[in-house]
């Protein structure tokens, strides 16, 4: 009987750290998702901008440093590694606004179609972004809680299951939306 006791015992500590092991390869999976889309949505922005940069050279030619910065910061953050791509992406959405600034000058650029339509892509894709930084961010919170607590944080460090960074930007003012004035 007490032999019955003791693998009854064992097998609930088996099945339950199967389940804790599964549950964290889930949220690992989680943040690599959320990762990903991030990815998914600055790709869509990078595309974006060529056609937008090309767009205000027909109206701003003598605005040449500020599509230039454009053109660099871009490049930056498509070369970026993870752990940089907070710090270049924030110099990437600092240069698109001085970029859609241009247009306070050029009142043709303001009414052309193509530029508007270019905008509010922009305005979309940097919606989507912002909410899969959420997404992402509430992956990570997920994950290093359970990281953190027991008794996952046994079998999380028998596996070596590390804390995963949160998507955050360096500077304050890099945390504010494009803003676009006309």
């Amino acid at each position: 009987m007490f032999k019955y006791i003791i693998l009854v015992i064992v097998l609930i500590i088996i099945f339950g750290a199967i389940s804790i092991y599964n549950k964290l390869v889930y949220l690992r999976q989680s943040v690599k998702e959320g990762y990903s889309t991030i990815d998914v949505f600055l790709k869509k922005r990078y595309d974006l901008i060529p056609n937008l940069v090309e767009t205000v050279k027909g109206y701003a030619s003598h605005e040449k440093d500020t599509l230039d910065k454009v053109v660099v910061a871009r490049g930056n953050a498509i070369s970026a590694s993870p752990g940089e791509k907070t710090k270049y992406e924030g110099e990437l959405s600092n240069a698109l606004s001085r970029l859609l600034m241009i247009s306070e000058n050029y009142p043709n650029l303001k009414a052309d179609t193509q530029f508007l339509n270019l905008q509010n892509q922009l305005q979309e894709i940097e919606g989507e972004i912002e909410k899969s930084r959420r997404y992402y961010n509430g992956t990570v919170k997920e994950l290093n809680a359970s990281i953190q607590k027991f008794p996952y944080c046994i079998i999380a460090s028998i596996f070596k299951f590390k804390e995963e960074i949160f998507f955050e930007l360096e500077n304050k003012d890099e945390r504010q939306n494009i803003q676009v004035k006309f």
